[in-house]
């Protein structure tokens, strides 16, 4: 785990997964590109799912609070605050993504909700913003390059007593380095390659549950269409995952001894059984 240092270039991950790199020379998964192609399909079901499960994950009422999605995505869950009451700020490093978020802010008619494209590593842009009851970012800081980094920054739009709520991938030795040669050639191949590696990934993520179904219920695609988890869609989740690059991982207990020293108390929420992700709640102290 790194030492807090938010100025600094080079950040060690004792899990094995190097983060000091030249973020222009990496190859660099189109996050924004995916998330055009899940809005066609977003409905009110997965908007109220996702709104469910972003107020159990914050654990408090969002009404009047300033709420930062730091990596906003589609949009969804900045919308799932603004409908819960908060006053929402949106930022994406993607310009798809941005345009993907103000596509719904603008569909919702929200004069007060911001979108903006911004980096959580440009520190005099994350200056800028100013400080926040709530700051969410839910599977983002990951695929910076810069995940320890990433993680302190975010951490620094915290405001006294405020909340901070995030996502991080689950660290596995050996699996986690799997994956990450599986997303990096996936975003340095062509269309076949990618391909072939998405089909491959489908078998090892999904093949056991299309075997299981078949047999329970002779409906092979029966929880692939049930899929509901935060409102998202699994074939989305499964480019999104096969592509997600840049990418880190790290083990829970190293979050949370790494955000506690900047000042905040706070737990796992949710655990992954496997190389998902492990969400966490934390409070800033009021001094």
């Amino acid at each position: 785990m790194p030492h807090s240092s938010r100025q600094s270039g080079r950040q060690d991950d004792d899990a094995g997964v190097p983060v000091h790199r030249d973020l222009l020379a990496e190859p660099r998964f189109g996050f924004g590109a995916n998330w055009t192609r899940y809005l066609r399909n977003l409905d009110d079901a997965k908007i109220e799912s996702a709104q469910r499960a972003l107020l159990s994950l914050v654990g408090t009422d969002l009404t009047g609070a300033r709420f930062v999605d730091i990596g906003s995505g589609s949009g969804l869950h900045s919308l799932a605050a603004w409908r819960s009451g908060a006053h929402v700020t949106s930022v994406d490093y993607d310009a798809d993504s941005v345009a993907c978020t103000a596509h719904l802010r603008d569909l919702e008619q929200a004069d007060g909700w911001v979108v903006e494209q911004g980096s959580v590593l440009d520190t005099a842009y994350l200056d800028s913003l100013g400080a926040f009851d709530v700051v969410y970012s839910w599977g983002v800081l990951h695929h910076t390059g810069a995940m320890w980094q990433a993680i302190e920054n975010a951490a620094g739009l915290v405001a006294p007593g405020g909340r901070y709520v995030i996502a991080i991938y689950n660290y596995i030795p050996g699996t986690t380095e799997r994956w990450r040669w599986i997303k990096r050639k996936y975003n340095t191949s062509g269309r076949t390659v990618r391909a072939a590696l998405v089909a491959g990934s489908f078998v090892r993520l999904w093949g056991r549950t299309v075997l299981r179904d078949t047999v329970r219920s002779r409906n092979p695609w029966r929880t692939w269409r049930d899929y509901g988890a935060r409102g998202m869609d699994p074939k989305v989740d499964l480019i999104d995952w096969v592509g997600g690059y840049p990418y880190e991982a790290a083990r829970p207990e190293d979050v949370i001894q790494f955000v506690e020293s900047l000042g905040f108390s706070g737990h796992l929420v949710t655990k992954s059984d496997g190389h998902g992700c492990n969400e966490f709640r934390f409070q800033r102290a009021t001094d």
